[in-house]
């Protein structure tokens, strides 16, 4: 009950938030809405800096909690008038107590960057290129230890106010400490969403990761998703996220009872 409470209250202030900026600044704007569905395109030609933040409580049988910012800049880079590359990086930032053991642990994971080859026009949009995962956690205990390496890609159409599509990788563990075991892990994100000409989104996403050598799904959740673009100091593009989320694992797996996204994105337009 306190958790529905918690989810409640918060829904409440995001959606007068959002009510309060979409209306001051891009009541009956269609550029709200084209800033919108480039946010929901992973390899859309546009500069970004998402600061997500994600809370997970009751984890495990001690009632444990996580707090994990993930800060992710995307840089889009021209290689022609055909071809662009769109890197992505996730900076994660972890804070969690009783999660692991009786004990805390604070510090940064390991970093997770992605590059993607996208056509600049293309009626379905796509993108693939290699992803790399650095052991940079500065507790053990918040990282593999292990350089993780393999291929990914992403797949979406966006018809009229529509976008559905899904993300994936494969990463293998190619070098680092001879301690941990060998890593083989499938990550897949379906996702969609419909974004309103005053950059209003309502949509779900689905991440899941999978341990190919434990044959078991490590992680599962489901985000109801709702975003609204909006405008500050006259012209700096933001836009708001609000997910509940629920969770999902295999059975041995540790997994919270609950939780909550709420994310802001800073938008730089290309000019």
């Amino acid at each position: 009950m306190n958790s529905f409470i918690c989810n409640s209250v918060i829904f409440k202030i995001f959606l007068f938030s959002i009510l309060v900026f979409s209306k001051s600044s891009f009541s009956q704007d269609e550029s709200a809405q084209n800033v919108a569905k480039a946010l929901a395109n992973p390899v859309a030609n546009i500069y970004s800096v998402p600061f997500q933040n994600n809370f997970q409580f009751g984890i495990g049988e001690q009632k444990g909690y996580k707090y994990l910012l993930n800060f992710q800049p995307v840089i889009p880079v021209s290689l022609g008038k055909n071809i662009n590359l769109i890197n992505r990086a996730i900076f994660p930032f972890v804070f969690q107590n009783k999660v692991i053991g009786d004990g805390r642990q604070n510090g940064m994971g390991d970093i997770l960057y992605t590059a993607f080859f996208s056509p600049a026009k293309s009626k379905i949009v796509w993108g693939i290129g290699p992803a790399l995962s650095v052991p940079t956690a500065t507790d053990t205990l918040l990282g593999t230890k292990k350089l993780l390496l393999g291929p990914s890609v992403v797949i979406l159409g966006q018809p009229g106010s529509w976008t559905i599509g899904f993300l994936a990788n494969n990463l293998w563990s190619v070098a680092g400490s001879e301690s941990r075991s060998e890593i083989t892990s499938l990550f897949v994100q379906p996702f969609f969403s419909y974004n309103t000409l005053g950059g209003l989104g309502i949509g779900a996403s689905s991440e899941n990761s999978y341990d190919w050598r434990g044959k078991r799904l490590t992680s599962g959740l489901i985000a109801l998703n709702l975003t609204q673009v909006f405008k500050f100091d006259a012209k700096q593009i933001a836009s708001l996220q609000l997910s509940p989320l629920l969770f999902y694992s295999n059975e041995k797996i540790n997994k919270p009872e609950w939780g909550a996204r709420i994310g802001v994105t800073l938008v730089f337009p290309k000019k």
